[in-house]
């Protein structure tokens, strides 16, 4: 990989792509493979998941048998090497800190970002979810339609590999034909969860996750995705041809040697790369975007992590794609003469509508799934089966006590043991021990089940972030402080959530394990913790409520674009990377046209 220093990168380029997630990974594909010429910037430290992943290794060859640590929560094998809740030197500050509902921030400082560790469930926004304002008067419609975005979807698809079906279920969007790869098969829980779900008139279907269940099509996607550039269309097809289809062997959050899953790191930088079009720079935490004397963004400055060196490069535009709250603070930190509130905030928004996806979770063990035989059940680990929100119409007439809804992620299955010992049982062993013992972990191993609800939240004023006036990071940056709090409609949302669950576990046949919480504002996860943050630089019809255009184009600095999760306009249970690619892709395009006609 081309990756460059202050010494070695050119003067000059063509577009500053700030960050290297879905974002950040996207703009920069689309903009290489049409002959733009990038740098990439990327806060986090180089990472090179062909060698890095630990594809083979069980939990017992990991410290402290792989369990979650304060520096690791998801796990010694998680392929956030870097990053996390906390991240040493780069606080932030939380109002009120006391306060359980306040907003966690989650950051990956790695090539990728966090589509190294990423759950890879790739959901569409429906019809509903572009116009909710229009549908029910709460929250904001987005200045595009479903039809606007559905080309782009099928673009990001073919390109990463996504499997799954099209069910033709409300406002659940089929995919256009060619798109979708098959489905895996469901696990023997799987099986049992939807045959009693249905019963509860809740519907399962095949998940959509970008994991390659089959190569893809090396001959007959480029052509479909890169109409008229030759070039491109055999960079493509020759980088299809390198990913392999999932062996199933270790857990996706790993990351990938194979490249039979998506990651940032190795579907959109390789092609991108090969262009010869791309220099990457590591390390180099932007903290400022440079305006002209033509009141154009002119480039970034940003601080090398390694030497603490301050540096500024130019461009004839900025793309900014940190992640949400990070583009949010990039703006925010850049106070040129005539933006005393921070860079393309003259609508007063910048910040404003921060957005987590709502999240609550129930397990359950299920006595009919006791004393199964041994299964290899790793299977592509997990989403082979999901349920999309099925009660639209009640949540409309206001049966629920709250608007939106919600979908449901399972879990299940006899897979690699985690770091477990069989400790916890004795609320179904009695307190058992010896060989006893040993006969009630194999009977009880597999026969539990968990339920993860992702729902809506609708924006709303008490949630944002702002520059705090006091607080630095190690590198003298002001760092943000967040304000948050979920209205009723995702309280009440998350105990529908749990009642749910424990109604379809009790069809089951099985019990609860610990119990049902009734109390919304405690079943709920605090905001952050789901890793969907999004909005804060919110995209709008109308220059006087929002930070940028439906092209992601800020309206006060026209060659400064927001590539990231930062431009939502609301939030839908749908969790948001698919949609991040889709704009960020569309966005490019938008960009790339201007540069043909040589306005910038």
């Amino acid at each position: 990989m081309p990756f460059v220093t202050a010494r070695t990168r050119q003067p000059a380029y063509d577009v500053i792509v700030v960050g290297s997630g879905a974002g950040g990974g996207q703009a920069a594909y689309t903009l290489c493979m049409d002959g733009a010429r990038v740098l990439m910037l990327e806060a986090g430290r180089r990472y090179d998941p062909l060698a890095e992943t630990p594809m083979f290794e069980t939990p017992d060859q990991a410290p402290l048998g792989g369990v979650g640590t304060p520096d690791k929560p998801f796990g010694f094998f998680d392929a956030t090497v870097d990053g996390g809740w906390e991240v040493p030197g780069e606080p932030y500050v939380r109002k009120p800190e006391a306060d359980p509902g306040t907003f966690k921030w989650w950051r990956a400082r790695m090539l990728g970002g966090r589509t190294n560790h990423w759950g890879r469930i790739s959901l569409r926004n429906g019809p509903y979810d572009f116009k909710p304002r229009s549908r029910d008067g709460l929250g904001f419609d987005w200045p595009v339609s479903y039809e606007d975005i559905a080309p782009y979807y099928d673009r990001v698809e073919r390109l990463i590999g996504v499997y799954g079906s099209n069910e033709g279920l409300e406002n659940t969007p089929d995919s256009a034909p060619g798109c979708l790869l098959p489905p895996p098969k469901p696990l023997v829980s799987d099986h049992l969860m939807r045959q009693r779900a249905r019963r509860l008139g809740i519907p399962l279907v095949p998940g959509h996750r970008a994991v390659l269940t089959e190569r893809l099509d090396h001959q007959r996607l480029p052509p479909l995705l890169h109409p008229g550039n030759p070039r491109a269309q055999a960079i493509l097809a020759r980088d299809m041809r390198a990913r392999s289809a999932c062996i199933f062997a270790t857990p996706c959050g790993r990351g990938c040697s194979i490249r039979a899953n998506y990651q940032s790191t190795t579907v959109h930088l390789p092609p991108a790369l090969a262009t010869g079009h791309l220099d990457i720079q590591t390390d180099a935490m932007v903290y400022e975007v440079v305006l002209g004397r033509n009141g154009r963004a002119s480039g970034v400055r940003f601080v090398d992590r390694t030497t603490g060196r301050h540096d500024e490069v130019r461009a004839r535009a900025v793309v900014l794609a940190a992640s949400a709250a990070e583009t949010v603070r990039i703006l925010l930190n850049s106070r040129p003469a005539g933006f005393p509130d921070g860079l393309a905030n003259s609508s007063g928004k910048l910040g404003r509508y921060l957005m987590d996806t709502v999240g609550s979770s129930l397990s359950g063990q299920i006595p009919l799934l006791e004393n199964l035989p041994p299964l290899n059940e790793d299977a592509a680990d997990g989403h082979q089966l999901y349920a999309p929100w099925w009660l639209y119409s009640d949540a409309l007439a206001g049966k629920l006590g709250f608007a939106r809804g919600y979908h449901i992620e399972l879990g299940g299955g006899k897979r690699m043991p985690d770091a477990g010992t069989g400790a916890g049982l004795e609320w179904l062993t009695g307190g058992s021990y010896g060989r006893r013992f040993k006969e009630d972990v194999r009977r009880y191993y597999g026969s539990f089940v968990g339920f993860d609800g992702r729902g809506e939240m609708i924006p709303n004023e008490q949630s944002y972030c702002e520059v705090d006036p006091v607080v630095r990071d190690r590198w003298g940056i002001p760092v943000l402080r967040f304000h948050w709090q979920w209205s009723e409609h995702e309280t009440r949302q998350a105990a529908h959530m749990q009642k749910t669950f424990a109604a379809i576990i009790e069809a089951m046949g099985g019990r609860v394990v610990g119990r049902v919480e009734c109390d919304g504002a405690k079943a709920i996860a605090p905001g952050g913790s789901i890793i969907h943050e999004v909005g804060g630089a919110i995209m709008g019809a109308d220059a006087r409520s929002s930070v940028t255009n439906p092209y992601g184009q800020s309206w006060d600095v026209d060659n400064l674009y927001v590539a990231d999760g930062a431009v939502f306009a609301s939030n839908a249970d749908k969790n948001p990377t698919l949609t991040i690619m889709a704009l960020a892709w569309r966005a490019s395009d938008h960009l790339l046209g201007r540069l043909r006609r040589r306005e910038l």
